[in-house]
């Protein structure tokens, strides 16, 4: 018999020991930085199967290249302005002498993705230097294992094609003990609820009423399947991406890093209809902080594989959930629709 699955005790990426979190948001920008710091240094890897992707130092994150872990991820608004995020957070992570040691130096390795939310209301007249390098100063301080989801950090201005989009994690333990989360800034083209319904897409993974306990609406919406795109006549091409965060305490090698954030988008497909488009910049960073002293055998990989996909796809749900109203909105929260 399978048990129910069950969350950690914040359902934050954070019960993966080793991890933190920090938000920084900008209200008049309507934007921010969600910054992930590793204490000690996590193996990582990454899986881009978004068209349009925006990153810093992700090509180290392949298998076969040398450094084998980092210290933090940023993930950030602001589009290409966003990935001066990282800098921040490396700055903070400097000045705590952390980093990859070569000779008197120490360098501390912050791979980074950003979304676009340029578009949703908010004062982007910064002069001439945009504000995400303190941003990500700020989010990188402040990191601790308790930390918002929602309307904050990077998903302070992110929208979906319905709603407003938002930050959101989750966690669940696995049958052998290991603990999976997953961090996500939820800012897709496409929608994370069926048709017009408030009903997630997630829905067969929630666990409790961690995403307001609906289910699937039964019978399905005669316009469950089709397409609602997010500004489709107008800045379509730049308007979107979820990036996330898929994060163990296993001991794993980067190759099987990799492999679990390729199982990981599994769960954007089960949260978002559609993802993966040529216009979404859809992204997963893995994480391994060995924290457990495990490895794990040949079948529970698979089970960790696949809790990695509902666990990321209980994450968005839960971004688009906790999003709180403002009026500058260009979505509704789905806190306001009553019906």
């Amino acid at each position: 018999m399978t048990t129910a699955p069950k969350t950690g005790p914040r359902n934050l990426i954070t019960d993966v020991a080793g991890l933190t979190v920090g938000n920084a948001s900008d209200a008049a920008l309507n934007s921010g930085v969600t910054a992930i710091v590793c204490d000690p240094p996590a193996t990582a890897a990454v899986q881009v199967l978004g068209g349009a992707p925006g990153t810093r130092e992700t090509d180290l994150l392949e298998p076969h290249n040398t450094v084998e872990t980092v210290n933090g991820l940023v993930l950030s608004g602001g589009s290409a302005f966003g990935l001066d995020a990282a800098s921040g957070a490396q700055a903070y992570l400097r000045e705590q002498g952390k980093g990859f040691e070569v000779g008197p130096h120490r360098i501390p390795i912050i791979p980074a993705a950003i979304l676009f939310d340029l578009i949703n209301g908010g004062d982007k007249d910064w002069g001439r230097y945009p504000p995400y390098r303190e941003l990500g100063y700020q989010a990188a301080a402040s990191a601790t294992e308790d930390f918002s989801i929602g309307t904050a950090g990077a998903g302070t201005g992110a929208l979906t094609a319905t709603f407003k989009g938002g930050l959101g994690s989750a966690s669940a333990s696995v049958a052998d003990g290991l603990t999976i989360g997953a961090l996500v800034g939820a800012n897709p083209m496409g929608t994370t609820t069926i048709g017009s319904s408030r009903h997630f897409w997630a829905a067969p993974f929630e666990i409790g009423d961690e995403f307001g306990g609906l289910g699937m609406p039964t019978p399905l919406h005669s316009d469950a399947t089709g397409l609602k795109i997010k500004f489709r006549d107008r800045a379509r091409g730049v308007s979107n991406t979820t990036i996330a965060v898929i994060a163990t305490d296993a001991s794993l090698t980067k190759a099987q890093a990799k492999r679990l954030a390729i199982a990981a988008h599994a769960g954007f497909a089960r949260a978002i209809w559609p993802s993966h488009t040529p216009f979404d910049g859809d992204l997963v960073f893995a994480l391994a902080t060995g924290a457990s002293g495990r490895k794990p055998t040949a079948d529970n990989f698979i089970d960790l594989c696949a809790t990695a996909a509902s666990t990321m796809s209980r994450a968005i749900a839960r971004g688009i959930y906790a999003a709180t109203p403002d009026d500058r909105d260009l979505m509704p929260a789905w806190s306001t629709r009553i019906d």
